[in-house]
């Protein structure tokens, strides 16, 4: 048994620690919320987040962030991405300076297009030999319910990708190696905008021929996207890549998704956010995402096209119709 800090006491930080608790290791939650802290202590339960979900008994939680650094043998990254910056410069005079850091985290940072494990790296000045990530086609709602489901551990030390394989291995999670940690994270950052795009062709009442042509049109810019940076193309076949575009396009669970179909119905931005009141990392990583896109010279015109429409420079059936638009090249 290891022992494991999660920081995030939302669905998928107390998913992620329930998956760590059932592979059998010792698990410390940090989060903000009293009352969310002291329902997993006292009841085992996370109601706000989990509604019916029935936690470890295993399963603590603190809201003291020193509590939580000095407890765990590596540190489990499960905030909101747009929010690390914020919170690292917080921690960063007590972050533990010798513990593995795992990013479950999506996103690139808006105002800087970093990826969330450079973040990680610039704020705690730490090698990226230190930090980990897990990701993949994994939906809290189902993962909690310990549907089978599967997983990549990147990292550019191959030591650290092993330690995430043994800490949260299940019966039902089923984790799979890679060294391609930039395509991994660009993959699942990426995979969001183009879940807004499906979503906003359901939501204009558009069908399944529409719907796969931007799928995989999409994995097809997101591959290419990745490939700029010196991915591996193999990467956006796999779980990080297909797998988690697949998921995040298909699944009613999926913010992301169910962000464009309120913002394709409504047709502007601030009706689909009453509608979903949520943190959607699409809408806050398209145009940080697209600017990363044109700095190697790849054109993605389905990112594009979300980017323009979360920044009200269009509407979701003028986004549809300028996609139909778009040069036919042979396909990729």
């Amino acid at each position: 048994m290891s022992k494991f800090t999660v920081l995030g006491s939302g669905a998928w930080g107390t998913t992620m620690a329930q998956v760590l608790c059932d592979a059998g290791q010792d698990v410390l939650i940090w989060g903000r919320n009293n009352d969310v802290v002291s329902e997993i202590n006292n009841q085992n339960s996370n109601s706000k987040y989990l509604p019916g979900i029935t936690l470890p008994a295993a399963m603590r939680a603190t809201t003291n962030i020193q509590e939580a650094f000095d407890f765990g043998d590596a540190i489990v990254l499960a905030i909101p991405a747009q929010s690390l910056r914020e919170n690292m410069a917080d921690w960063v005079s007590t972050f533990p300076s010798d513990k593995p850091v795992i990013s479950t985290l999506k996103g690139i940072e808006a105002n800087t297009q970093l990826r969330m494990t450079e973040v990680v790296t610039e704020i705690l000045q730490i090698p990226p030999a230190r930090i980990g990530l897990i990701t993949g086609p994994n939906l809290a709602g189902e993962l909690s319910l310990r549907q089978p489901a599967g997983a990549v551990a990147a990292s550019s030390n191959t030591e650290i990708s092993q330690m995430m394989i043994d800490a949260f291995t299940t019966p039902y999670f089923r984790v799979y190696p890679s060294e391609d940690l930039v395509g991994c994270e660009l993959a699942g950052a990426a995979k969001s905008v183009i879940a807004l795009a499906v979503g906003m062709a359901i939501g204009l009442e558009l069908g399944e021929n529409t719907q796969a042509m931007i799928i995989t049109r999409g994995l097809s810019e997101v591959a290419r996207f990745g490939n700029g940076y010196g991915a591996n193309p193999l990467t956006f076949l796999g779980l990080a890549g297909m797998g988690d575009l697949v998921a995040s396009c298909g699944s009613g669970l999926s913010r992301n998704r169910t962000f464009g179909e309120a913002l394709g119905r409504s047709g502007t931005m601030a009706q689909a956010r009453i509608e979903v009141a949520k943190t959607v990392e699409g809408v806050a990583s398209a145009a940080a995402i697209l600017e990363l896109a044109h700095r190697v010279g790849v054109e993605v015109p389905i990112i594009e096209v979300v980017s323009d429409v979360v920044r009200d420079r269009v509407t979701p059936s003028e986004a549809m119709t300028r996609l139909m638009t778009v040069s036919m090249a042979a396909e990729l």
